[in-house]
Order: C-alpha cells, then structure tokens, then sequence
C-alpha cells in the first residue's frame, strides 16, 4: 500500500483503523472543550443578568417596605379623625 498499487494489508487496515479512532478521538476532544467554552460563557452571561435583576427586585422591595410604612401612618391619622368625629371628647360643666 506505500506505493499506492499494491493491496492493503491487514497490518494496514488496522493502522488506517488507529488513525481514524485517533482523528475521531482528537475532534471529539475538541468538541467537548467547545462546548464547556460555550457553556462558561453561558454561565458568565446569566449571573450578570441575575445579578442586575437582583439589584432591581431589591430597589423594589424597598420602595414597597416604604409605601407600606407611609400607608400605615396615614391609616393611623385617618383612624385618629374617625375617632373624633364619630366619639367627640365630652363636655364637663
């Protein structure tokens, strides 16, 4: 088979075999390294959007903890005039 018009051995079928499993094996390699690349870079991508959607939900919960609080005093006043109008502090004489 050197000269390319003699017949393949079994000696060379079993090299040609090793290289194809070689070549096959040194691609599937790369492959999977691709594919870990991908998904660090994946990964990467995520947390800095979880981290900005983080930031934002907990600028949320605070503008509702303070709305919450404002609402609470404005009920308390509100409760404190019902209680006037509907109970008026009695008259001595």
């Amino acid at each position: 088979m050197e000269n390319g018009h003699e017949p393949a051995t079994k000696a060379d079928m079993t090299r040609l075999g090793e290289q194809l499993r070689s070549e096959f094996q040194h691609g599937f390699d790369d492959l999977k390294e691709t594919m870990r690349d991908m998904q660090t870079e994946m990964l990467k991508a995520f947390y800095g959007f979880a981290q900005s959607t983080d930031a934002k939900l907990k600028e949320t919960e605070l503008a509702d903890i303070m709305l919450r609080q404002r609402l609470t005093a404005v009920e308390s006043r509100l409760t404190e005039v019902e209680k006037r109008i509907l109970m008026p502090p009695q008259q001595t004489q």
